[in-house]
């Protein structure tokens, strides 16, 4: 009988997936699986020895960190607390996005990207309360949690980390009040720069730094909006210093190096204070042209934010709990 020889087609589909939006995202590398021995060789097969492998697999998440922009160096250190806590986890593929300026469609693309690659959870630094809204309830019908660092949208979450803003904002109205009544300063103008009417954690500091004011001779002004900017910061200081300010307030990082620079540019004796600690900042501080800066502890957000993250995947509830990171005064005397 002849025998016919048989050929057969292989065919492979190779599916490829497209990265996108406001970072590099990395694919986490696939579990290495073993070849099983011939039949005839296996004298016992315990099926419960796949089962650790399994179990390892199903508990590593992938966690996005996205905040306001990537110009100030608190963001950095957001960054540098959330690693900490992946690499001391081991089961986290982390990723920062953040637009390069702070604007709502940036962001909101970033939360989409991170959606889009299958995350399991946000932290978010929210630009704005409301802007974001859509894009998290978008998020959250995918399954994705959302954890909050440092300013949270009006949108629940499952925790939030950051500083209490208008006790701060207090205490740095507290720090200004007392050097200009030391000055024998009662009475003159007071500019406030702050990066515009919508992010919530900057609003606040600027209640509170009003606040300490209140029942004085102080006239504090119209706020002026910079974006966070440090060069738009530094002129509207400087126009602020033009009309006879005796201190002027910083509500961020970006728009209290602004208000330094002008103080310095001017030579004029104005108190300077304002929020968030950067290499720059310190230096405004030891050369005597910032008063003081109001230190969060953007770290301990990063680190705490990314544990809650991991703990919530794995079935824990905060309860939408907020927790103060703290802050601490930087003066002079304390560098």
């Amino acid at each position: 009988m002849k025998r016919r020889l048989c050929s057969v087609l292989l065919s492979v589909v190779v599916a490829a997936s497209m990265l996108a939006g406001c970072g590099s995202t990395e694919t986490a590398p696939a579990a290495e699986t073993s070849t099983a021995p011939a039949a005839e060789e296996v004298t016992e097969a315990p099926a419960e020895e796949a089962a650790p492998e399994e179990t390892a697999a199903a508990e590593s998440y992938k966690v996005y960190l996205i905040t306001m922009d990537q110009m100030d160096q608190h963001w950095v250190n957001v960054d540098a607390g959330c690693k900490k806590a992946a690499d001391e986890l081991g089961n986290v593929e982390y990723k920062w996005l953040a637009p390069d300026v702070k604007d709502d469609a940036k962001q909101i693309e970033c939360i989409n990207n991170a959606v889009a690659d299958n995350a399991d959870a946000i932290l978010l630094a929210a630009n704005g309360p409301d802007a974001v809204t859509a894009a998290l309830e978008e998020a959250v019908a995918a399954g994705v949690k959302i954890i909050y660092v440092d300013s949270a949208a009006d949108f629940e979450g499952e925790v939030t980390f950051a500083t209490d803003n208008q006790a701060a904002g207090k205490t740095a109205g507290d720090e200004m009040l007392k050097a200009l009544t030391d000055k024998g300063i009662t009475s003159g103008k007071i500019g406030v720069v702050n990066v515009n009417a919508a992010t919530a954690s900057c609003v606040a500091r600027e209640t509170g730094f009003r606040s300490a004011f209140e029942g004085s001779d102080f006239e504090i002004l119209e706020t002026q909006y910079s974006e966070g900017d440090a060069a738009k910061s530094k002129d509207i200081a400087a126009n602020y210093i033009t009309s006879g300010c005796v201190g002027i307030f910083g509500a961020n990082e970006g728009s209290t190096t602004g208000v330094g620079n002008a103080i310095q540019e001017a030579g004029d004796d104005v108190v300077g204070v304002g929020f968030d600690k950067s290499d720059t900042i310190l230096s405004l501080i030891k050369d005597g042209y910032l008063l003081a800066t109001m230190a969060q502890n953007p770290d301990v957000m990063g680190y705490e934010g990314l544990k809650a993250a991991v703990a919530v995947l794995g079935g824990e509830s905060f309860g939408g709990a907020v927790t103060d990171t703290g802050v601490s005064v930087i003066t002079k005397e304390g560098l």
